[in-house]
């Protein structure tokens, strides 16, 4: 259901399944009609920030045994990779909140900002229902089998921001600094990733979300974030083309072996 009380979609694998589970926050598009009005320019209303097609490009994920939880809304409605209380997780840094203000390139997002009453409100209804639904399928692996392992899968436009310069690696790995996961976890993804030819850094510029290091801090959860440049599967500049580009398919292959090869380590 993608009704304002179930703001995600939640792809179970066929039994039994693997402790896996993918988490795709900010692939959402769906705008409330009271939020699209207020958007600031028609750039915006073209919703930058987008981590564009995520959910297609992993579709495939449940036939691998994996579990998928992805979600509806925009970011701009709540960045569900944001601490609910709205604090920092970079202090002294840039970034945005859970609802953002101005993008990643300081332009204003509404004409009209939220306040204190409405913030609350979205995060009741947008974010609180989405990390619920997470935190249930965790906990029922965990229950399960002892452990899990959460990856939380996101892209990002190359060009340099108000958060990094332009981006030269392919993929990002972070898992704050080596404290949301063993090493086994972050060092399986770097060589699969390098296997398929895509340069790899890790925790540097993206050390992980409010997802990664929340979740990934609980008794038997590890979890870890991914954050691959949009450029590998799509045309920065035409994210409407989505699947028809070319190297989308050839993305999704990629990443079947690499999420092949993180399963047959989990199993």
């Amino acid at each position: 259901m993608t009704n304002r009380s179930e703001p995600y979609v939640v792809c179970l694998p066929r039994e039994p399944g693997i402790p896996l589970v993918v988490s795709i926050p900010h692939t959402g598009t769906l705008l409330p009609a009271d939020i699209r009005r207020r958007l600031a320019s028609p750039e915006m209303a073209a919703q930058p920030m987008t981590d564009w097609h995520l959910h297609e490009l992993y579709d495939f994920l449940p036939e691998l045994g994996i579990t998928v939880i992805h979600a509806v809304y925009s970011r701009f409605v709540s960045d569900l990779n944001r601490p609910p209380d709205g604090s920092a997780l970079y202090p002294g840094r840039f970034e945005t909140g859970l609802v953002p203000l101005e993008t990643f390139a300081g332009e204003r997002i509404f004409s009209e900002p939220p306040g204190p009453e409405e913030l609350e409100r979205l995060r009741r209804e947008f974010h609180e229902p989405y990390h619920a639904r997470l935190a249930e399928l965790l906990t029922g692996h965990v229950d399960a089998r002892g452990r899990v392992v959460l990856v939380d899968a996101h892209s990002v436009a190359s060009g340099a921001n108000r958060l990094h310069p332009a981006l030269d690696r392919d993929i990002y790995l972070g898992d704050r600094d080596g404290e949301t996961c063993g090493s086994w976890l972050r060092e399986c993804l770097r060589t699969a990733f390098e296997v398929e030819g895509l340069s790899v850094s890790v925790n540097d510029p993206y050390k992980g979300g409010y997802i990664t290091d929340h979740y990934g801090r609980l008794p038997g959860v590890e979890s870890i974030q991914i954050e691959m440049c949009q450029r590998v599967y799509m045309d920065e500049l035409m994210p409407e083309e989505g699947p028809r580009h070319r190297s989308f398919d050839i993305a999704r292959h990629a990443l079947r072996r690499v999420f092949t090869a993180l399963a047959a380590r989990i199993v």
